[in-house]
């Protein structure tokens, strides 16, 4: 599974011209899931995104969390991240997981977050999408169950 964290101070997701859903301070997640993820590293990336200390406190350092800040989270589909550039110019998808598994593991990634009572919205799954925000910092992070 990887994640892309971006700190932001606001954040939406269009489908079809329409804004379908928004957050203001928080993250906006990229989430991908790859064919190897499955329920027990969904929950570990999900508990280490929810405790990542990266906003800042009174002294200007990252050590408050987003639930410290009151943050909320945009959580939007991304299985291009699972892409295999090693040959060629063209990437290659298959190691992204099946669309029935990464659903429900997109899904299931959600509530995990939800269970670690921080408000979590979603984009739509295999939609085409159009994503906004304004990255705060920047900060951006890249949470990999390769790395955990």
């Amino acid at each position: 599974m990887k994640v892309i964290v971006q700190r932001v101070i606001n954040a939406s997701v269009e489908v079809n011209k329409e804004v379908i859903n928004k957050i203001e301070n928080g993250f906006l997640l990229l989430v991908g899931v790859c064919e190897e993820d499955d329920e027990k590293i969904v929950l570990k990336v999900a508990d280490k995104i929810s405790k990542l200390r990266i906003f800042e406190d009174n002294e200007g350092k990252m050590n408050l969390d987003i639930k410290q800040v009151n943050g909320s989270i945009l959580s939007i589909s991304q299985f291009t991240l699972c892409a295999d550039v090693k040959k060629g110019n063209r990437p290659s998808f298959s190691k992204a997981a099946k669309a029935e598994n990464a659903k429900w593991l997109y899904k299931y990634f959600n509530e995990c977050i939800r269970n670690n009572d921080i408000i979590c919205k979603e984009g739509i799954f295999q939609e085409e999408m159009k994503v906004n925000l304004i990255n705060d910092g920047p900060v951006t992070i890249i949470v990999d169950s390769d790395c955990l």
